[in-house]
């Protein structure tokens, strides 16, 4: 029976992406068999769950094939590979003897969230249990639960990519969760780039950078940094960041990072700290479709112990596309308002609610910049994409890349090329811009006003 599954398995493998089947069937091991089951083994429960909602049929149905026999599948946890890992962390907490503070040992209080040893709180919501898997983000979910499961012992580091509001700091801050009850001992340090960025800068003031150095280069086994883009431009800060980046990974620690760009795409970021965000895996993650937003909303109207219709779930869906933030903002403003009005969820409630936080625009494209932007400044679209270097060209050029790159889903190098401009010009241009606005200067004004122009479609 055990040839079976073997069978069974290369047949899976070869008909499913290879990493769902890497993710999900491979860590899977033969146990046994009755009359009427197959018993399966898994090292944890997360896989389990997974496993038997989303492939316990085609796995039942495969093994009718290969063996031309009905079984139900039934997965047990493999509690020999749990005590092992145990163990491995109770030899890993130096001078800790559990027998002896066992009769002492408190139970953690429940609904407490999760404190890292060092940064932020986890928020205790945030875990992968209530995280919604869609087309969109299903390599991310499933390289963030590898990560954090070890179900891959050669994946140290992750950097997770998106837009504002699409869930890396939820998957990021459930590795957290994960890493803390699974493995206790760890010590697991989630930070954004501005907290190490000042905590350093503090460092240096108080004369304490030995000990800044030491935290982060010997006594973190898992770090959670969010926001790596923020680090553009500081000199100090990311080759320190460098330098404790080789320790970690030189001792097999555990580092996810996530950030609004690519690490190729960040302005201003030295070649030596580039080249380590660079050497892990990189997932993006993108927009939820519909079936995933409705999802989204299913999920978060029950957590929350609200009962919505469906068709209002599915006319929120379709008309806040833009993010998980988005669809939480307009979940949060149908049930306030119908708490506070008292009134009932209907599609006059919804529409009212989508009104005030949807965006009434048109869709932007960068064509549509440079009309806004040839318009505003009475230029030619051909001088705007010329060679000039007149100041009346440059600057109005400058701000429609830099608007490119805010309104678009379009990468550096297409809105570079869109504009006749390398890669490296576009990134100095928004770079040039983001560096104006950061000093009040008119620019921001500017700026402000032409948002304002592209947000309501005029």
């Amino acid at each position: 029976m055990e040839q079976i599954w073997n069978n069974v398995k290369t047949v899976l493998k070869e008909n499913m992406p290879y990493h769902r089947y890497i993710m999900w069937i491979d860590p899977m091991e033969y146990t046994g068999h009755s009359n009427e089951d197959i018993v399966l083994s898994c090292p944890n429960s997360f896989l389990k769950k997974k496993i038997l909602d989303s492939y316990g049929e085609l796995i039942e149905s495969e093994f009718f094939k290969v063996s031309g026999k009905q079984f139900n599948l039934a997965i047990k946890i493999n509690e020999r590979n749990e005590t092992k890992k145990n163990q491995k962390q109770i030899k890993k907490t130096d001078d800790f003897n559990f027998k002896k503070y066992d009769k002492k040992h408190q139970l953690k209080l429940p609904e407490i969230n999760f404190q890292p040893q060092s940064g932020r709180r986890l928020r205790k919501e945030l875990t992968f249990d209530n995280f919604v898997v869609g087309d969109n983000n299903e390599f991310a979910y499933t390289a963030s639960l590898s990560l954090a499961s070890r179900q891959n012992s050669s994946q140290n580091s992750l950097f997770l990519i998106s837009k504002t509001g699409m869930g890396k700091t939820h998957l990021s801050q459930a590795m957290g969760h994960y890493i803390l009850s699974k493995f206790p001992s760890e010590r697991v340090y989630y930070i954004t780039a501005e907290d190490y960025t000042n905590e350093m800068v503090s460092s240096i003031r108080n004369n304490t950078i030995g000990k800044f150095k030491e935290k982060y280069r010997a006594q973190c086994d898992v770090l959670l940094l969010e926001d790596v883009h923020f680090l553009t431009g500081k000199v100090r800060t990311q080759s320190e960041l460098a330098l404790a980046l080789d320790y970690m990974y030189e001792l097999g620690k555990k580092i996810i990072f996530t950030s609004h760009y690519i690490p190729g795409e960040i302005p201003n970021l030295s070649d030596q700290l580039r080249s380590r965000l660079t050497c892990g895996l990189i997932s993006n993650i993108e927009p939820p479709n519909f079936r995933t937003r409705v999802r989204i909303l299913l999920k978060k109207s029950k957590d929350s112990g609200f009962i919505i219709p469906r068709e209002i779930t599915e006319y929120l869906a379709g008309e806040l596309s833009e993010s998980v933030r988005q669809l939480e903002g307009g979940l949060i403003g149908i049930t306030a308002k119908s708490s506070l009005l008292g009134r009932k969820i209907d599609q006059e409630l919804a529409e009212s609610v989508v009104k005030n936080i949807s965006r009434q625009k048109k869709t932007i494209t960068i064509d549509s910049i440079k009309d806004l932007i040839c318009g505003e400044y009475k230029i030619s679209k051909k001088d705007l994409i010329s060679s000039s270097r007149k100041q009346s060209l440059v600057r109005p050029r400058r701000i429609a890349i830099y608007l490119a790159r805010q309104y678009t889903d379009q990468p550096l190098q297409a809105i570079g090329k869109s504009f006749n401009r390398i890669h490296a010009t576009a990134i100095h241009s928004i770079r040039a811009v983001e560096k104006e606005i950061k000093t009040n200067s008119p620019i921001k004004k500017e700026i402000e006003y032409l948002c304002k122009k592209l947000d309501s479609g005029t």
